[in-house]
């Protein structure tokens, strides 16, 4: 190998560590950020199944619970960031849940979700304001929230801010897949990918 091929392998070979060695980067606001991998379980209740990041609610019901989700593990304090793309591959009903983060601990419930409507709306369910459009079947979307417990969350659609929320309380987990809202019906199938989680 030549002197000038051997200092180019070497300035890769080094750039590569540098690239290894780095802190993990997200997609949105200034870190450090470092990447985690939360745990998970699987929620399928009513016509809802799970495959994989597949969800599927099959049924056009406009009652009961009819859920396909991931539940990932409770964190407390903090900034957390999630990110993830769905794509709508079939949406015959409307004002579908993909998106949450819940509270957890003594005063559980939900918090904050984002919906889609027929069309592409989407909007956040407590408060009904549009997020963004443009969700439409087949369209692939990132996602990613921020969450500084204590003092707001903030969602981001494709990389630009849409949505903040005054947040209180300690104690939250993420959601996401497919959930009939109380206004809401199936059927509809949303493809998950790209999950991502880090804090700060």
């Amino acid at each position: 190998m030549s002197k000038r091929l051997r200092t180019v392998a070497g300035i890769a070979a080094a750039a590569a560590l540098l690239v290894a060695g780095s802190p993990a980067q997200a997609q949105v606001e200034t870190g450090p950020w470092t990447s985690e991998s939360p745990s998970f379980s699987v929620q399928q209740r009513g016509c809802g199944t799970v495959s994989g990041l597949e969800f599927r609610l099959s049924c056009s019901t406009a009652s009961g619970d009819q859920r396909a989700e991931r539940r990932y593990a409770t964190y407390t304090g903090g900034t957390r960031q999630f990110e993830g793309s769905f794509r709508i591959t079939s949406l015959g009903g409307t004002r579908i849940s993909l998106k949450q983060t819940f509270r957890d601990g003594s005063n559980a419930g939900p918090f904050w979700m984002m919906a889609v409507e027929r069309g592409g709306r989407l909007y956040a369910v407590h408060g009904g304001a549009t997020i963004a459009t443009g969700a439409t079947v087949g369209t692939t979307v990132r996602v990613n929230t921020v969450h500084n417990v204590g003092n707001e969350h903030r969602t981001y659609i494709n990389g630009s801010r849409k949505h903040t929320y005054a947040s209180s309380g300690s104690s939250f987990y993420d959601k996401f897949g497919a959930y009939r809202t109380a206004s809401g019906q199936g059927p509809a199938t949303v493809v998950w990918s790209n999950i991502r989680f880090w804090r700060k």
